[in-house]
Parts: C-alpha cells; sequence; structure tokens
C-alpha cells in the first residue's frame, strides 16, 4: 500500500493533467495552417528522411513509429489536425524516426528488448500467480523467481523508454523552434514544450508504476526465501 497507493494518485493525477492539457492545445489552431501529416513530413524532409510513410491510424492517442516498416503512423485528430497538439505530436513522432535513421543506441537496446518484453508481458499474470500460490503452500521459490525475472525485464524496459521518448521530444521542440514556418510565434513553441512534458511524465509514471511491482514481488520473494 506503501508503495502502490502513491504511485496511483500520481498517475491518475498526471493521467488527468496529460489529457486536460492535449484538450487545451487541440482547440489551438496553428497561425501557419499546417496539418499534423504536413508537419510530419516536412520533419522527415528536413533531415534528409524521404524513406518513412506518414499514415493515418484511428483511434485516440494512437500515434506511434514502427522502425519495422518505417512508418509514422499518427491518429485522425492528429494526422488532420491543424492545432499545436497536432505539430507537437507529428515532431515528436518524427523524432523517432530521425533517432532510427541516426542508429540512436537507447533506441536500438529498447527495440531489441521488444520481443522478450512481449513474451514476458504475455505470461508474466500466470506465472506470478502460481508463483505467489507455491511459495506460499509449500515454499517453493522457483516459478516465483521467474516471475521476478520478467518483472525486471518489463522494469528495465520502462525505464530504458524514458530517455527514448525524451530524446523524440527534445528533437522534436529543437526542430519547431527553429522552423517559423510551421510554429510561428514563441507562445505555440512554449505550448508545445508543455503538451510533450506532460506526454513525458505518463512514461515517468508508468516506470514508477513497473518498478514498485518488481520491488513488491522481489519483497515477496526474497522475504519467503529467507523463512
Amino acid at each position: 500500500m506503501i508503495l502502490f497507493v502513491p504511485i496511483l494518485l500520481l498517475s491518475m493525477f498526471v493521467q488527468w493533467r496529460f489529457r486536460n492539457k492535449f484538450s487545451k492545445y487541440a482547440e489551438m489552431q496553428l497561425n501557419s495552417g499546417f496539418s499534423g501529416k504536413e508537419v510530419a513530413e516536412k520533419m522527415l524532409h528536413d533531415n534528409g528522411i524521404y524513406n518513412v510513410k506518414v499514415l493515418s491510424s484511428e483511434g485516440q492517442l494512437t500515434d506511434h513509429y514502427n522502425p519495422s516498416d518505417m512508418t509514422v503512423n499518427l491518429s485522425t485528430d492528429v494526422y488532420y489536425g491543424r492545432s499545436v497538439a497536432a505539430a507537437a505530436v507529428a515532431a515528436h513522432e518524427c523524432g523517432h524516426a530521425i533517432q532510427h535513421a541516426k542508429s540512436y543506441s537507447w533506441l536500438q537496446f529498447r527495440s531489441n528488448m521488444v520481443p522478450i518484453v512481449s513474451i514476458s508481458s504475455n505470461l508474466l499474470q500466470w506465472v506470478l500467480l502460481i508463483g505467489v500460490l507455491l511459495i506460499g503452500f509449500t515454499g517453493n521459490p522457483i516459478v516465483l523467481g521467474v516471475g521476478v525475472a520478467g518483472l525486471a525485464v518489463i522494469t528495465i524496459f520502462s525505464i530504458v523508454t524514458l530517455p527514448v521518448e525524451f530524446d523524440a521530444s527534445n528533437r522534436a521542440l529543437l526542430w519547431l523552434k527553429n522552423n517559423r514556418g510551421v510554429m510561428q510565434t514563441a507562445e505555440e513553441n512554449v505550448q508545445a514544450k508543455d503538451a510533450l512534458w506532460w506526454a513525458a511524465m505518463t512514461y515517468v509514471v508508468a516506470a514508477l508504476g513497473a518498478l514498485a511491482n518488481l520491488l513488491y514481488y522481489a519483497s515477496m520473494l526474497f522475504g519467503r526465501s529467507r523463512e
């Protein structure tokens, strides 16, 4: 409870703040009139990247860069939107494409972890449940140990995600600041920075949650192992 309640409350606050900020900046139209798609294509081309496609993705907050097929996928509101929020998100996702093109080490490390994390995530719930039952009734710590190892992988993945996301935002903001044709006022740049900051905070909270979960099960494992 000491670990999870503060993190849960913090997560709820950050998610609320994040959605509030994006709703606010989604209503603020760019003076330049650029759409998210146009922002993305211009940022890619300005960085010498012509082999990445910008596509529309259904749903909300579905924006992502896919290194496997080299596509920047923007949610419908971002793809067609001509707001500060749309421009900020589009530029951020292109930041990931630039990381890929420049072989950014943290992105490569994170991408290499994806298959392992995917397997761990799919099996982890059942492994932890069985592990807790076994250590509780028989004292056998092996299965729970496997579960803790899986949680450790997911926690590392969450922590590695942080420099990747912050770097993508920094690349986006620097490009937006230097391209007055896209964001024509200092106020628009400040708003874009604010929007991306709160988006980054959701990853920070997720990493804290993963760490708290790991510590909880690890304490259970090592506490019972000493008995």
